[in-house]
Protein backbone atom coordinates (compact mmCIF):
# COMPACT_ATOMS: atom_id res chain seq x y z
CA UNK A 1 0.00 0.00 0.00
CA UNK A 2 1.45 3.41 -0.96
CA UNK A 3 1.22 5.56 1.82
CA UNK A 4 1.48 9.21 -0.51
CA UNK A 5 -1.69 8.06 -2.33
CA UNK A 6 -4.79 10.00 -1.08
CA UNK A 7 -7.92 8.61 0.39
CA UNK A 8 -11.23 9.58 -0.93
CA UNK A 9 -13.06 11.40 1.63
CA UNK A 10 -16.03 9.35 2.91
CA UNK A 11 -18.65 11.93 1.76
CA UNK A 12 -17.25 11.68 -1.57
CA UNK A 13 -18.01 7.72 -1.75
CA UNK A 14 -21.12 8.53 -0.16
CA UNK A 15 -22.43 11.12 -3.17
CA UNK A 16 -20.96 8.52 -5.83
CA UNK A 17 -22.51 5.44 -4.82
CA UNK A 18 -25.92 7.83 -4.46
CA UNK A 19 -25.14 9.38 -7.89
CA UNK A 20 -25.14 6.00 -9.60
CA UNK A 21 -28.18 4.89 -7.83
CA UNK A 22 -30.59 7.75 -8.62
CA UNK A 23 -28.68 8.95 -11.87
CA UNK A 24 -29.49 12.27 -10.59
CA UNK A 25 -27.91 15.04 -9.47
CA UNK A 26 -30.94 16.98 -8.01
CA UNK A 27 -32.07 13.30 -6.28
CA UNK A 28 -28.51 13.24 -4.83
CA UNK A 29 -28.42 16.63 -3.36
CA UNK A 30 -31.65 15.64 -1.60
CA UNK A 31 -31.25 12.52 -0.29
CA UNK A 32 -27.93 13.92 0.85
CA UNK A 33 -29.13 16.81 2.18
CA UNK A 34 -27.16 19.07 0.27
CA UNK A 35 -27.19 21.32 -2.51
CA UNK A 36 -27.16 20.58 -6.15
CA UNK A 37 -23.89 23.48 -6.93
CA UNK A 38 -22.32 21.29 -3.22
CA UNK A 39 -22.90 18.03 -5.18
CA UNK A 40 -21.22 19.12 -8.58
CA UNK A 41 -18.16 20.39 -6.57
CA UNK A 42 -17.70 17.03 -5.53
CA UNK A 43 -18.24 15.50 -8.16
CA UNK A 44 -15.73 17.63 -9.80
CA UNK A 45 -13.30 16.93 -6.51
CA UNK A 46 -13.84 13.20 -7.52
CA UNK A 47 -13.32 13.08 -11.41
CA UNK A 48 -10.05 15.29 -10.21
CA UNK A 49 -9.14 12.40 -7.70
CA UNK A 50 -9.58 9.60 -9.71
CA UNK A 51 -8.79 10.78 -13.59
CA UNK A 52 -12.60 10.12 -14.66
CA UNK A 53 -14.96 11.87 -16.19
CA UNK A 54 -17.18 9.42 -13.79
CA UNK A 55 -20.63 10.11 -15.02
CA UNK A 56 -21.85 11.44 -18.45
CA UNK A 57 -25.09 13.62 -18.59
CA UNK A 58 -27.49 12.35 -21.45
CA UNK A 59 -31.19 12.47 -21.70
CA UNK A 60 -31.99 9.42 -19.70
CA UNK A 61 -30.07 10.91 -16.50
CA UNK A 62 -26.03 10.73 -15.29
CA UNK A 63 -24.90 7.89 -16.75
CA UNK A 64 -22.07 6.22 -15.15
CA UNK A 65 -18.42 5.58 -17.39
CA UNK A 66 -16.97 2.19 -17.62
CA UNK A 67 -14.45 3.38 -14.71
CA UNK A 68 -17.48 4.11 -12.12
CA UNK A 69 -19.08 0.44 -13.02
CA UNK A 70 -15.99 -0.79 -12.18
CA UNK A 71 -15.58 1.13 -9.39
CA UNK A 72 -19.15 1.05 -7.82
CA UNK A 73 -18.73 -2.48 -6.05
CA UNK A 74 -15.55 -1.82 -3.83
CA UNK A 75 -16.96 1.36 -3.01
CA UNK A 76 -20.08 -0.01 -1.66
CA UNK A 77 -18.29 -2.55 0.19
CA UNK A 78 -16.57 0.10 1.74
CA UNK A 79 -19.48 1.90 2.76
CA UNK A 80 -21.28 -1.05 3.95
CA UNK A 81 -17.97 -1.87 6.27
CA UNK A 82 -17.95 1.01 7.59
CA UNK A 83 -21.60 1.14 8.13
CA UNK A 84 -21.23 -2.15 10.39
CA UNK A 85 -18.24 -0.72 12.14
CA UNK A 86 -20.11 2.09 13.07
CA UNK A 87 -23.25 0.35 13.97
CA UNK A 88 -21.43 -2.57 15.75
CA UNK A 89 -22.40 -1.95 19.50
CA UNK A 90 -20.11 -5.20 21.07
CA UNK A 91 -22.28 -7.35 23.38
CA UNK A 92 -22.51 -10.55 25.83
CA UNK A 93 -25.06 -12.96 25.51
CA UNK A 94 -24.69 -15.22 28.68
CA UNK A 95 -26.92 -17.87 27.45
CA UNK A 96 -24.74 -18.65 24.19
CA UNK A 97 -21.31 -17.27 25.13
CA UNK A 98 -18.46 -19.91 25.40
CA UNK A 99 -15.39 -18.61 27.55
CA UNK A 100 -14.03 -18.32 30.33
CA UNK A 101 -13.88 -16.06 33.33
CA UNK A 102 -10.40 -16.02 36.09
CA UNK A 103 -11.64 -14.59 39.13
CA UNK A 104 -8.60 -13.65 41.83
CA UNK A 105 -10.19 -15.12 45.12
CA UNK A 106 -8.78 -15.35 48.66
CA UNK A 107 -8.97 -18.85 49.81
CA UNK A 108 -12.26 -17.43 51.98
CA UNK A 109 -13.71 -16.37 48.98
CA UNK A 110 -13.67 -19.95 48.19
CA UNK A 111 -15.78 -20.90 50.77
CA UNK A 112 -18.41 -18.00 51.05
CA UNK A 113 -18.71 -16.34 47.98
CA UNK A 114 -17.65 -19.26 44.95
CA UNK A 115 -20.44 -21.38 45.44
CA UNK A 116 -23.47 -18.73 44.84
CA UNK A 117 -21.36 -17.53 42.21
CA UNK A 118 -20.92 -20.28 40.58
CA UNK A 119 -24.53 -21.58 40.80
CA UNK A 120 -26.04 -18.57 39.83
CA UNK A 121 -23.46 -17.77 36.49
CA UNK A 122 -24.21 -21.46 35.56
CA UNK A 123 -28.36 -21.04 35.48
CA UNK A 124 -27.28 -17.73 33.24
CA UNK A 125 -24.69 -19.04 31.16
CA UNK A 126 -24.11 -23.00 30.93
CA UNK A 127 -21.47 -22.96 28.70
CA UNK A 128 -19.48 -20.44 30.55
CA UNK A 129 -16.35 -21.64 32.89
CA UNK A 130 -15.26 -20.11 35.85
CA UNK A 131 -11.38 -20.64 37.44
CA UNK A 132 -10.75 -19.02 41.15
CA UNK A 133 -7.14 -18.08 40.89
CA UNK A 134 -5.18 -17.16 43.90
CA UNK A 135 -4.49 -13.84 44.81
CA UNK A 136 -0.60 -13.41 43.70
CA UNK A 137 1.85 -10.31 43.57
CA UNK A 138 1.75 -10.22 39.93
CA UNK A 139 -2.38 -10.07 40.21
CA UNK A 140 -1.74 -6.49 38.73
CA UNK A 141 -0.14 -7.32 35.80
CA UNK A 142 -2.48 -10.01 34.98
CA UNK A 143 -5.72 -7.85 35.08
CA UNK A 144 -4.01 -5.44 32.65
CA UNK A 145 -3.10 -8.32 30.23
CA UNK A 146 -6.70 -9.89 30.45
CA UNK A 147 -4.82 -12.85 31.86
CA UNK A 148 -7.52 -12.29 34.52
CA UNK A 149 -10.89 -10.55 34.81
CA UNK A 150 -11.66 -9.63 38.20
CA UNK A 151 -10.21 -9.73 41.74
CA UNK A 152 -12.80 -10.26 44.85
CA UNK A 153 -11.60 -9.47 48.35
CA UNK A 154 -9.64 -6.84 50.44
CA UNK A 155 -6.53 -6.49 48.02
CA UNK A 156 -4.92 -2.57 48.56
CA UNK A 157 -2.19 -3.19 46.18
CA UNK A 158 -4.25 -2.38 43.20
CA UNK A 159 -4.63 1.30 42.98
CA UNK A 160 -3.43 3.30 39.46
CA UNK A 161 -5.08 2.08 36.10
CA UNK A 162 -7.84 -0.03 38.49
CA UNK A 163 -11.71 0.62 38.95
CA UNK A 164 -13.25 -0.73 42.30
CA UNK A 165 -16.51 -1.07 43.33
CA UNK A 166 -17.38 -1.87 47.14
CA UNK A 167 -19.28 -4.82 47.86
CA UNK A 168 -19.61 -5.89 51.63
CA UNK A 169 -18.03 -4.44 54.69
CA UNK A 170 -16.30 -7.08 57.29
CA UNK A 171 -16.07 -7.27 60.91
CA UNK A 172 -14.60 -9.74 63.05
CA UNK A 173 -16.19 -12.34 65.18
CA UNK A 174 -15.06 -15.71 66.70
CA UNK A 175 -15.11 -19.09 66.52
CA UNK A 176 -15.53 -22.28 69.16
CA UNK A 177 -16.82 -25.02 69.27
CA UNK A 178 -20.73 -25.27 69.86
CA UNK A 179 -19.86 -27.80 73.26
CA UNK A 180 -16.94 -25.76 74.61
CA UNK A 181 -16.57 -26.51 78.04
CA UNK A 182 -15.86 -22.63 78.96
CA UNK A 183 -17.23 -20.44 76.49
CA UNK A 184 -21.31 -20.36 75.71
CA UNK A 185 -22.90 -17.29 74.18
CA UNK A 186 -20.69 -14.98 75.88
CA UNK A 187 -16.79 -14.10 75.29
CA UNK A 188 -15.19 -11.57 77.68
CA UNK A 189 -11.57 -10.13 77.05
CA UNK A 190 -9.79 -12.07 80.04
CA UNK A 191 -11.06 -15.45 78.49
CA UNK A 192 -10.04 -14.28 74.95
CA UNK A 193 -6.45 -14.19 76.17
CA UNK A 194 -6.53 -17.56 78.44
CA UNK A 195 -7.97 -19.93 75.50
CA UNK A 196 -6.10 -21.55 72.96
CA UNK A 197 -6.39 -20.09 69.16
CA UNK A 198 -6.24 -21.22 65.98
CA UNK A 199 -4.02 -18.85 63.74
CA UNK A 200 -4.86 -17.70 60.12
CA UNK A 201 -1.32 -16.67 58.65
CA UNK A 202 -1.91 -15.89 55.70
CA UNK A 203 -4.41 -12.91 54.12
CA UNK A 204 -4.24 -9.46 53.92
CA UNK A 205 -7.53 -9.46 56.28
CA UNK A 206 -5.19 -11.01 59.01
CA UNK A 207 -2.35 -8.62 58.82
CA UNK A 208 -5.58 -5.76 60.38
CA UNK A 209 -5.86 -8.61 63.00
CA UNK A 210 -2.26 -8.84 64.36
CA UNK A 211 -1.80 -5.05 64.16
CA UNK A 212 -4.62 -5.05 66.36
CA UNK A 213 -3.98 -7.41 68.75
CA UNK A 214 -0.53 -5.71 68.71
CA UNK A 215 -1.56 -2.18 69.06
CA UNK A 216 -3.84 -3.34 71.83
CA UNK A 217 -1.30 -5.29 73.56
CA UNK A 218 -3.26 -8.36 73.34
CA UNK A 219 -0.92 -12.01 73.09
CA UNK A 220 -3.01 -14.80 71.58
CA UNK A 221 -2.09 -18.21 72.97
CA UNK A 222 -1.65 -19.54 69.31
CA UNK A 223 -1.39 -23.75 69.32
CA UNK A 224 -2.14 -24.09 65.54
CA UNK A 225 -1.21 -21.66 62.56
CA UNK A 226 -3.19 -22.70 59.24
CA UNK A 227 -1.96 -21.42 55.85
CA UNK A 228 -5.91 -20.67 55.24
CA UNK A 229 -9.44 -21.72 56.20
CA UNK A 230 -9.07 -25.15 54.60
CA UNK A 231 -9.90 -27.56 57.85
CA UNK A 232 -10.36 -25.01 60.22
CA UNK A 233 -14.63 -25.93 60.72
CA UNK A 234 -13.25 -29.25 61.15
CA UNK A 235 -10.67 -28.83 63.89
CA UNK A 236 -12.97 -25.91 65.97
CA UNK A 237 -15.38 -29.12 65.87
CA UNK A 238 -13.53 -31.53 67.50
CA UNK A 239 -11.15 -29.45 70.04
CA UNK A 240 -11.68 -26.71 72.30
CA UNK A 241 -9.77 -24.17 70.39
CA UNK A 242 -10.73 -20.49 69.53
CA UNK A 243 -10.79 -18.62 66.30
CA UNK A 244 -11.04 -15.10 65.03
CA UNK A 245 -12.15 -14.86 61.60
CA UNK A 246 -13.86 -11.83 59.19
CA UNK A 247 -17.24 -12.60 59.77
CA UNK A 248 -18.35 -13.66 56.36
CA UNK A 249 -16.06 -16.25 56.65
CA UNK A 250 -16.86 -17.23 60.08
CA UNK A 251 -20.60 -17.14 59.98
CA UNK A 252 -20.45 -19.44 56.42
CA UNK A 253 -18.58 -22.28 58.57
CA UNK A 254 -20.39 -22.21 61.48
CA UNK A 255 -23.23 -22.82 59.68
CA UNK A 256 -22.14 -25.33 58.06
CA UNK A 257 -19.98 -26.94 60.65
CA UNK A 258 -22.72 -26.11 63.47
CA UNK A 259 -20.67 -23.91 65.31
CA UNK A 260 -20.73 -21.00 67.97
CA UNK A 261 -20.14 -17.58 66.84
CA UNK A 262 -19.31 -15.28 70.03
CA UNK A 263 -18.34 -11.25 69.55
CA UNK A 264 -14.76 -10.41 69.34
CA UNK A 265 -13.86 -8.78 72.64
CA UNK A 266 -10.64 -6.88 71.00
CA UNK A 267 -12.23 -3.99 68.19
CA UNK A 268 -10.52 -5.00 65.27
CA UNK A 269 -10.90 -2.18 62.11
CA UNK A 270 -13.63 -3.37 59.58
CA UNK A 271 -12.32 -3.73 56.34
CA UNK A 272 -14.26 -3.53 53.05
CA UNK A 273 -14.63 -6.39 50.62
CA UNK A 274 -14.17 -5.26 46.94
CA UNK A 275 -14.22 -6.27 43.30
CA UNK A 276 -11.41 -4.76 41.23
CA UNK A 277 -10.92 -4.71 37.44
CA UNK A 278 -8.44 -3.00 34.97
CA UNK A 279 -9.59 0.35 33.37
CA UNK A 280 -9.08 -1.44 29.92
CA UNK A 281 -12.06 -3.37 30.91
CA UNK A 282 -13.83 -1.09 32.01
CA UNK A 283 -16.18 -1.38 28.79
CA UNK A 284 -15.99 -4.95 28.14
CA UNK A 285 -19.77 -6.41 27.89
CA UNK A 286 -18.24 -9.73 28.91
CA UNK A 287 -16.13 -7.97 31.88
CA UNK A 288 -19.46 -5.92 32.66
CA UNK A 289 -21.77 -8.69 32.62
CA UNK A 290 -19.80 -10.95 35.79
CA UNK A 291 -19.12 -7.18 37.72
CA UNK A 292 -22.94 -7.09 37.78
CA UNK A 293 -23.34 -10.70 38.80
CA UNK A 294 -21.17 -9.94 41.47
CA UNK A 295 -22.57 -6.74 42.48
CA UNK A 296 -26.10 -8.36 42.27
CA UNK A 297 -25.14 -11.25 44.38
CA UNK A 298 -22.81 -10.03 47.08
CA UNK A 299 -23.24 -5.91 47.12
CA UNK A 300 -24.67 -4.88 50.47
CA UNK A 301 -26.49 -1.76 49.32
CA UNK A 302 -27.62 -1.21 53.07
CA UNK A 303 -24.00 -0.66 54.50
CA UNK A 304 -21.85 -0.07 51.55
CA UNK A 305 -22.30 3.40 49.28
CA UNK A 306 -20.45 3.88 46.29
CA UNK A 307 -20.79 6.78 43.66
CA UNK A 308 -21.89 5.19 40.55
CA UNK A 309 -20.54 2.07 41.43
CA UNK A 310 -16.75 3.09 40.85
CA UNK A 311 -14.26 4.70 41.36
CA UNK A 312 -12.04 6.23 39.20
CA UNK A 313 -8.44 5.07 38.30
CA UNK A 314 -6.06 6.75 40.43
Amino acid sequence: MNPDIPLIDLRLLRLLDTLHSTRSVTRTAELLGQSQPTISIGLGRLREQLGDPLFVRTPQGMQPTPRTEALIGTVREVLDGLRRLSEAQASFDPATARRAFRIFMTDASHITLLPRLFSHVRALAPQVQLEAAAIHPGIAQALESGEADLALGLIPRLDAGFFQQALFIQDWVCLVNARHPRLQGRLTLAQYRREAHVGIVSGTGQLLLEKAMAERGVERQVSLKLPGFLGLSAILSTTDLLATLPRHIGETLARSAGLQVLPCPVPIPTFVVKQHWHARFQHDPANRWLRGVCAELFMDTTRVMSAHDTEVPR
